[in-house]
């Protein structure tokens, strides 16, 4: 027997995707912060609310994902509350709920995913999942109203490196990618074994800024055969390598690989700011030459990463010395948030699409999603 709901969302595309005005309640729950928004048409953000857990997780120098779904289960329904009161509307003024399912943490995207349902369900609201990398190039939407495709999408946040095509709204084609660790993941590691607090990011562009950017030329890996693909796992190395160096003065390495300052050599701002430039030039470097092979001369850096100064100072002076048009979101639309989702949701829904209470959370999804 066919479930009431879902006999409904065959329809409910039809409808949906002839309709510009639509206004839609979003959920992210895809790692470590609950957060809920109402947007209108893609564009404009009635309200926006999340609940961090830094703290939760800073004492284990990272994201731990039991405790991260736990907080999630705990949060997501005042979260999506604040929301509603925040943007003044009842759910009779939604016209879609959208909801990250993946790729992320499982535990995680589940608290999300389950709210979202229950609420489609119980309110009769069609549902749409969301891309969570999707999420992020929307992202870009929010900042300009006038940003639209075609444009090259720099991708760097916590897990994600990636160049791609966004070719419309929901046609997006990988260009490139990182083989191993993210550059926030390398910004994680790196923070941790110079005795910085989680999360690494934020600590090591405040600490590079008393570095030298130049002190340590640090290495910026190739791809054979994939002049679009990075890596970061042999920078990491380096980094790691450089500070247990010079540890302690009779060669011995602590435990946990502390940075201690020596009496001669780096600082610990030195290595911060030569690591940091050996990421920026990385990814800087990609960008451009994928726009040289595309032939598209417009680009947006989204993310978590795309908060970091020295990146987006890069791609500013990179903008106006190479004449491309540069869109980089505020910060509190790089980092993860709900209101990125709603906006991938509504361009999901113009394209057609819409799921039914059989969707579920994945930790890893293709972007054809």
């Amino acid at each position: 027997m066919k479930v009431p709901y879902n006999s409904n969302v065959a329809l409910w595309k039809k409808e949906l995707s002839r309709c510009q005005d639509l206004t839609i309640l979003a959920l992210e729950s895809s790692c470590d912060d609950t957060a809920s928004a109402v947007v209108k048409n893609g564009r404009i953000i009635l309200s926006a609310d999340a609940d961090s857990q830094i703290m939760e997780h800073r004492k284990y120098g990272g994201v731990v994902p039991e405790v991260a779904a736990r907080s999630h289960l705990r949060s997501i329904d005042d979260v999506v509350d604040r929301a509603m009161e925040n943007a003044g509307v009842t759910f009779d003024d939604i016209d879609a709920i959208a909801v990250t399912c993946g790729p992320g943490l499982v535990g995680a995207l589940l608290s999300g995913v389950s709210c979202a349902k229950a609420l489609a369900f119980s309110r009769g609201i069609p549902l749409v999942g969301v891309h969570h990398i999707k999420g992020h190039i929307a992202a870009s939407y929010l900042e300009r109203e006038d940003w639209q495709p075609p444009f090259i999408a720099l991708v760097v946040s916590g897990g994600h490196s990636h160049l791609a095509l966004v070719r419309d709204y929901d046609d997006i084609e990988w260009l490139g990618r990182t083989r191993d660790d993210s550059a926030g993941e390398a910004f994680d590691k790196v923070a941790r074994v110079l005795g910085l607090p989680y999360p690494g990011g934020p600590e090591i562009d405040r600490l590079a800024k008393q570095g030298d950017a130049s002190a340590i030329r640090y290495p910026v890996a190739s791809v054979k055969n994939a002049p679009l693909d990075m890596s970061f796992s042999g920078l990491k190395t380096a980094v790691i390598q450089s500070v247990e160096n010079m540890a302690l003065a009779d060669g011995s390495i602590s435990s946990n690989a502390r940075f201690i300052e020596a009496a001669s050599g780096h600082s610990r701002a030195d290595i911060a700011a030569s690591f940091q430039k050996a990421v920026v030039d990385a990814l800087s470097s990609r960008a451009l030459r994928a726009m040289d092979q595309t032939g598209v001369r417009k680009l947006a850096v989204v993310g978590g990463v795309a908060s970091n100064s020295a990146l987006r100072n890069r791609m500013e002076e990179l903008s106006r010395r190479r004449h491309f048009d540069l869109c980089i979101p505020k910060p509190s639309l790089c980092t993860d948030n709900a209101a990125m989702i709603a906006s991938a949701g509504y361009y999901a829904i113009r394209a057609g699409k819409l799921h039914d209470m059989t969707l579920n959370a994945a930790a890893v999804l293709d972007i054809s999603h």
